[in-house]
Order: C-alpha cells, then sequence, then structure tokens
C-alpha cells in the first residue's frame, strides 16, 4: 500500500527548532509526575493545530488519530469553536457562575435536548457536576441510589467509566460481587463462542445474576453499560445484547445508565450510540465532545429520578460557559453538517480497509470498531508456546496480546506523522479517533501510513530493520 504524502517537516528540521523542542521535554520529564501517560509514548511539542493536524515545536506535523482520546469532534480549532468562545469572551458575560442561569447554558441545554435519543428529550432532566468523565460518573451513581433507595451496581468486564473513587467501583478492576463480568464480544469471548450464541449466553449471566436469591444480594440501584467499550480496545456491544439489557433492566425497575463520554457526539455514526440498538436509557452520562475540546460534563436522566438531594456531587467548575459555547456550537455542527452519516460511512470504509491487515499480517488478530471509533488488535502470532498458539488459533481461540508489538506500531506511527493511541488487553490494541471532519483524502493518508508502520514494527518483530520513512 503506498504512503500518501502529507505537508509533513522533514526531520533535518532548523537546530533552534530542535532545541526549544528537546528542551521543553527534557524540563518536562524533570518536573512533571511519572503517571504521565500519553506524554511518554508520543514525545512532541504541540505548538499549532488545525482540524486533524497538529505541528510541533520541531516543525513536523503530524495527523492527530488521538484526537484528545476522543473530545475533538471537530478536530482543533474548528472555527464555529473558536467563533463561540470568542463571542462569549468578548461580551463581557461571567465565565463561570456555578449552578446559576445564563443565556450560555439555556442554549447549550436547548440544542443538547434537540439531540437526544426519542423517548428521552421529551422528560429529560439535566444536572451539571464537575468538568470531567468521571464526576459524570459519580453524580450518575449518586443519582440512582438515591433514587431507588439501593446501593449495588452492575457493570461489565472492561468497563473504564474514569478514575475516581466511585468510577473505579463500576469499572472493570470492581471487586463488588454484585458485578456482572461478562461483556459479549466475538475475538475474546468469555465463553469460546463470539457472535450470537456467545452474546445470548452473557445475557442470561447477567440475568441470572439479578434473579438468584442464592447470593442474598438485593437488586441494584443501576446498571451501567458503555455502548462500545473505548479502552478495553474498541468492542461495540451487540445490538441485541443492549436490547436485552435494556429489558432486563425495565422489568426489574431497575434504571440503566448509558456511557457515552466517548462515544457521544456522532463519533459512532450515530448521534448518540446507544441510538443503534434502539434502546433508551434512563441516565446518559456525557463529557468530552460535548464541551467542544474544553472541560465540562453533564448526567441527563429521565425526570422521576429527579430526586433532590441535600449535599450531592456539583463542582465548582460545573458552570464554565466557554465550554457550554463551544459544546453548543460542536452540537450544532455535527447536527446541520449530518456528520454523524459522514462518521457512519467513512468509518465503515475504513473499517473494512483496516480488515484487510487481518490477512496480511499474522500479527493482527481483529480490526472491528463502529464509525469513527477503530480499534486495531496485535497478537504474537507463536503465541505463549509456539505451535500451541499456532492450534489454539485453528481452534478459534485468540493468540496471546503482543503489546510490544503495538507500542513499536504506535512508535512507527509517530515517526511516519501519524497519531495514534493504545488500549485494550495489555495495551496491545492501536486506536483511531479521527474528528468527524477527516476528508477522504487524509483518511487514505491515516491508513497508508498505518499499513506502514504495521509492516516496519513486522519486520522490526522478526529480526529485520525497518525502512527509513521518507520526508
Amino acid at each position: 500500500m503506498p504512503v500518501r504524502a502529507l505537508p509533513s517537516a522533514a526531520d533535518d528540521t532548523a537546530p533552534g527548532a530542535r532545541a526549544a523542542h528537546e528542551g521543553i521535554l527534557r524540563r518536562q520529564s524533570a518536573r512533571e509526575s511519572a503517571a504521565r501517560t500519553y506524554a511518554r509514548a508520543l514525545p512532541i511539542v504541540p505548538v499549532r493545530a488545525r482540524g486533524l493536524t497538529i505541528e510541533g515545536a520541531d516543525g513536523r506535523r503530524y495527523l492527530d488519530c488521538l484526537s484528545g482520546a476522543g473530545a475533538l469532534a471537530l478536530g482543533h480549532n474548528h472555527p464555529v469553536v473558536l467563533e463561540a468562545i470568542r463571542k462569549v469572551i468578548d461580551s463581557g458575560a461571567p465565565l463561570n457562575v456555578l449552578d446559576l442561569a445564563t443565556p450560555v447554558k439555556d442554549a447549550f441545554i436547548t440544542e443538547l435536548f434537540r439531540t437526544l435519543p426519542a423517548g428521552l428529550a421529551d422528560r429529560a432532566r439535566v444536572r451539571f457536576c464537575g468538568p470531567a468523565g468521571s464526576d459524570a460518573v459519580e453524580t450518575a451513581c449518586e443519582l440512582v441510589r438515591a433514587a431507588t433507595g439501593r446501593t449495588g451496581l452492575i457493570a461489565f468486564t472492561g468497563a473504564s467509566h474514569g478514575r475516581t473513587a466511585g468510577a473505579l467501583d463500576a469499572s472493570a478492576d470492581a471487586h463488588d460481587a454484585r458485578v456482572a463480568r461478562l461483556y459479549p464480544q466475538d475475538y475474546h469471548c468469555p465463553f469460546g463462542l463470539g457472535g450470537e450464541r456467545g452474546a445470548d449466553l452473557a445475557a442470561r449471566w447477567t440475568e441470572s445474576v439479578l434473579d438468584d436469591p442464592g447470593p442474598g444480594f438485593p437488586l441494584p440501584a443501576g446498571m451501567i453499560v458503555e455502548p462500545v467499550q473505548g479502552e478495553d480496545g474498541v468492542i461495540p456491544a451487540p445490538d441485541a445484547w443492549l436490547r436485552r439489557m435494556r429489558q432486563l433492566t425495565a422489568d426489574r425497575s431497575i434504571p440503566l445508565i448509558a456511557d457515552e463520554i466517548q462515544t457521544g457526539v456522532g463519533r459512532t455514526g450515530a448521534f448518540w450510540a446507544v441510538e443503534h440498538s434502539g434502546v433508551t436509557p434512563d441516565v446518559m452520562v456525557l463529557s468530552k465532545a460535548i464541551g467542544g475540546s474544553l472541560p465540562l460534563a453533564v448526567v441527563v436522566y429521565r425526570d422521576d429520578l429527579d430526586v433532590p438531594e441535600p449535599g450531592a456531587p456539583a463542582g465548582t467548575f460545573r458552570g464554565n460557559q466557554l465550554a457550554m459555547a463551544a459544546g453548543t456550537a460542536t452540537l450544532t455542527h455535527v447536527r446541520e453538517n449530518h456528520l454523524t452519516e459522514r462518521a457512519a460511512t467513512l468509518g465503515a470504509r475504513m473499517l473494512g480497509q483496516l480488515q484487510g491487515l487481518v490477512g496480511e499480517f499474522p500479527c493482527v488478530g481483529d480490526v472491528r470498531g463502529r464509525g469513527l471509533m477503530i480499534g486495531v488488535e496485535f497478537v504474537d502470532p507463536e503465541g505463549e508456546t509456539g505451535r500451541a498458539g499456532r492450534a489454539a488459533e485453528a481452534a478459534g481461540a485468540p493468540l496471546a496480546a503482543a503489546p510490544e508489538l503495538a507500542a513499536a506500531v504506535q512508535r512507527e506511527c509517530l515517526r511516519r506523522g501519524l497519531i495514534v493511541g493504545l488500549g485494550g488487553r495489555h495495551a496491545s490494541v492501536v486506536r483511531l479517533l479521527p474528528p468527524l471532519t477527516i476528508t477522504d483524502e487524509q483518511a487514505a493518508a491515516v491508513q497508508d501510513r498505518l499499513a506502514d508502520a504495521v509492516r516496519a514494527a513486522a519486520r522490526c518483530d522478526g529480526g529485520m530493520a525497518a525502512a527509513p520513512y521518507p520526508s
């Protein structure tokens, strides 16, 4: 697959720019926490950005398929977002007013409600909280606990709902016995089946957790689910399974919480990912793209769950007027320009073409996704025990994860001017989250650069040196 050239500076940048770039990175390493995540894998210093493109302090340009971990639905510095921010700044309006009513907030809520799934918008309430997705999850959990008078939650294997204590309790590493730990998927099916049969068994397991009186656990306060698990390697929930979860929870008066933090605002080819299955949740937690690249998080829920809670989670920065203005501009632009349909069409095309990597490279175990949310999983073709690994693959079992290879692909992508993220089991999945505004030409360049990076990393993994990337 040929590599399409894009306006990317050569490696031999001006000495002054290179020195400034290296100096900033050196000071970051010396002064910031070792908990840095993206910075360790992506040693760049962004100074300018527009759309899909980032320019570093060293003069190099990159195609950004990380998009702020999905927060940039319109890419970097989209004109409608910048105009909305400038308008608020120039108006003299307050930038933070806690939970007081403002024209900016009123416009944001009006536009948000215009986009909500059928069945929720006409009876919705919205609660603003702290600016991160974790804050929204915490707020949603407290909401359903107060409304139901119950405490437990049902979450799923591979879930990632945030880093605060309450959000972690609903994530994959939760140890509460009321957590159903089976999220259906094909490549890593917990039953070794995949497809409809695997999803059916996963649904039956969840039903047994809810109805089995043996352990003596009461019904939970809610069920929280990601329509597509992003951090676990881009795993879409089967539509039929999600409908089963909706029916199970509705029959037992258990509020269903949809975590749309990463999947919302058109990312998956529908405005909200639950719409693929026709499911209307009782609660939606929203962040990332709804703030138009600025910090904003809200919880939307059915009005009958609106129980006053003294001391309920709030947050000083829930009145971020710039984020609300940027969010309104983003929601409106996505809706009026049919970018959800664009994400569905282009995403399906990219997914289909990238799935060719599975046949071309034995180290590519699976390519999956929905809309412009795509994951490429890397495996060890020899498995953990050589021939035993190949025998397992022949029997339909996935091969051992190859996190080192995935990291090598990420590095090779960066050499080629492409920024991608990692996720999934053992960080063995390369993730693509391009903005909804990506052009056909840019999409082709992303695919070419990724394929070339896989080819180079696979050669290195086999003991051959990667070919130099043409500047």
